[in-house]
Parts: structure tokens; C-alpha cells; sequence
């Protein structure tokens, strides 16, 4: 197959870390050609999606002292050429959020890529539906309970109400924005103010589960199926589990509720084409739905000694539109 693949600039991934690396890995190791662009690279010509493709090469990592390990030059790439992206088998759309307008024009040119040759991963209208935070609102049976408000007023009742809660930015990623809120806080009026812009943007604020000390667990779903997990558990006084900021990759196991969760969400992540996904599970509550770049998979195969990749491949092998 040729598989290409929408990221932030390389030089600026962590091989060791990075979901899209290791799906590039894999994707090599089976043989298939790999190759990578930017959101900045993409247009549309005669109604077709087009982007500035660079052939990869990628030294794989290694395991040692119980760690990935990298070479210093890990990748190289060979000369761009201007392709349509239907000459692909599939394009994986991994560009961190935020989602900003620049980031939603490009699910727009991603729109012109002709689904009966080409799948895009994930399909780009799904991503602009999904909301990483306020998506997971529609799964009512599976959340905790959340408001979304930029009311100082209406978030400092639900505070009171439920003791503590967690206060978290709509469009932030890996952890950034997060607050713990709890009553009496001499802090609370500047905390909302700036996290709201002073009432002009939504935020969510959802109860506190105690249970996050123990962990926040990362399951992914490949077509809404749970294919791995990983706890990340807070360290030192922080109190937010999320790798970016300091949280351990723990050895996990996917539970009967994690595959309840995920089976509330099938039928729409399916419906909405998000294909590969990384849920937040704490305490057995569903807390966000991940459709951007959802990471884990590289703690995952560590710890579980498999390769995720090879089953996002296989799947692939049998759902291509050209297969």
C-alpha cells in the first residue's frame, strides 16, 4: 500500500513517543510505502485534494533498559513531488490540535479527497464533529457529570455542589489548561476569568473523580473496537495523569467497562468515520473522545510487548477502498 501521512514537522517528533511514528514504523517494517506532508502542504486542483509528498525512511527504534531507544538520525527523506492524494491508499490526518481555522481549512481540502479510492483516517468531517471534550458529552450512560458554561456564577454552584471539580479548556491538548476548582479557593474568580477571557469562551467543568489519583487510562479503539490501554498515573503533586506533563506509563488491562464504554460509542464513532481513537477512561467514566493524534501506542506496545501498528494495518488491508 502508500500510505501518507499529515504531521507536524518531523524534526519536531519524539520517536520514542509519537503515535504517528510508530504507525509510519510499522507500516515500512510490512513493506508498504510511506510517505509524510504537512497541513500547509495540501491544496486542491480540478476539485481533487492534492499535497507536497516526501518519501520516509525511518531507523526503527529499539527496546533497551526497558525503554524505546532512537538513533540520532532516525529518519531521511527523499525529494517532494506534488501527488493527488486518491494515488494513496489511505492519508492518516495526525496533526496535533489545537484545532484552529487553519487546521479546519485543511479537514476542507482533506474533504476532496475521492473516499472510493482513498481512505482518510480520520475522515475529515468526523474531526470537525468531534469536539475532543464536548463530544463525549452525547454518551450520557458512560460520563461523569459535566456542564459547559463560561457563567462564573453557574460554575462556582456546580464547584460547591460537588465538592471539587476539573476545569478544562475546549480546545487544549496533552493536559494544558487544566484546573483543579474546589470551594473557598482565594483563586477562583482569576482562575475563570482567564480560562473563560473573562465570560467570552465556553469551558468544561466536570466533578472531580478521586479515582484519577490511581490514574487516567488510555484505551485505544480502531473502528470503535478497544485494541490497548495504558494507565498514566500523576506524579509528585500534579495532579493531571497526562504523559506531556510528567504523568508514568503504567501496564494496564482492558476491563469489561472499557469495553462497555466503547461499545455505547461504536456505532457513532463508525457513523462519523472516526476510525482510530484514543478514549480517557477514569474511575470506569468516559471523560474525552481523542479523533486528532491520539498517543499511547508506543507505552502500549512497550509494556504489552505487541505492535498495535499491525492491527491498524491489518484492518486497513481489508477496509482500503483499493483492497
Amino acid at each position: 500500500m502508500k500510505l501518507a501521512f499529515i504531521i507536524d514537522p518531523i524534526e519536531r517528533l519524539d520517536p520514542t513517543h509519537d503515535t504517528s511514528v510508530a504507525l509510519m514504523e510499522t507500516a515500512q517494517l510490512a513493506g508498504h510505502q510511506v510517505f509524510i506532508t504537512q497541513a500547509t502542504d495540501l491544496s486542491v486542483r480540478d476539485s481533487q485534494a492534492w499535497a507536497k509528498l516526501l518519501p520516509v525512511t525511518l531507523a526503527p527504534v529499539t527496546l533497551g533498559e526497558g525503554r524505546w531507544l532512537a538513533v540520532e538520525d532516525w529518519f531521511s527523506l527523499g525529494e517532494a513531488l506534488w501527488q493527488p492524494l486518491e494515488a494513496m491508499d489511505a492519508v492518516f490526518m495526525r496533526t496535533d490540535p489545537p484545532v484552529t481555522v487553519p487546521y479546519l481549512y485543511a479537514t476542507y481540502l482533506l474533504d476532496y479527497v475521492n473516499p472510493a479510492k482513498t481512505l482518510v483516517i480520520n475522515r475529515p468531517s468526523g474531526i470537525r464533529a468531534a469536539n475532543e471534550k464536548m463530544y463525549a458529552l452525547q454518551f450520557t450512560s458512560v460520563i461523569p457529570e459535566t456542564i459547559v458554561t463560561s457563567d462564573r456564577e453557574i460554575i462556582r454552584a456546580f464547584v460547591e455542589r460537588r465538592g471539587a471539580a476539573v476545569l478544562k479548556p475546549l480546545g487544549g491538548k496533552a493536559g494544558e489548561g487544566i484546573l483543579f476548582l474546589e470551594p473557598g479557593d482565594r483563586n477562583f474568580n482569576s482562575l475563570v476569568e482567564i480560562s473563560t477571557q473573562r465570560g467570552q469562551v465556553p469551558v468544561m467543568v466536570q466533578q472531580f473523580l478521586p479515582e484519577a489519583k490511581a490514574g487516567d487510562k488510555r484505551v485505544i479503539l480502531l473502528n470503535g473496537e478497544p485494541i490497548g490501554a495504558v494507565n498514566r498515573v500523576p506524579t509528585g503533586s500534579e495532579f493531571r495523569g497526562n504523559m506531556a506533563v510528567g504523568g508514568a506509563a503504567v501496564k494496564v488491562a482492558v476491563t469489561d467497562r472499557d469495553r462497555e464504554i466503547a461499545a455505547a460509542l461504536a456505532p457513532t464513532l463508525q457513523r462519523d468515520g472516526l476510525i482510530f481513537v484514543g478514549i480517557d477512561v477514569i474511575g470506569g467514566y468516559l471523560t474525552e473522545v481523542n479523533v486528532t493524534s491520539p498517543t499511547g501506542m508506543r507505552e502500549i506496545d512497550r509494556l504489552d510487548g505487541v505492535r498495535l501498528g499491525d492491527r491498524v494495518l491489518d484492518w486497513l488491508a481489508q477496509n482500503s477502498p483499493t483492497q
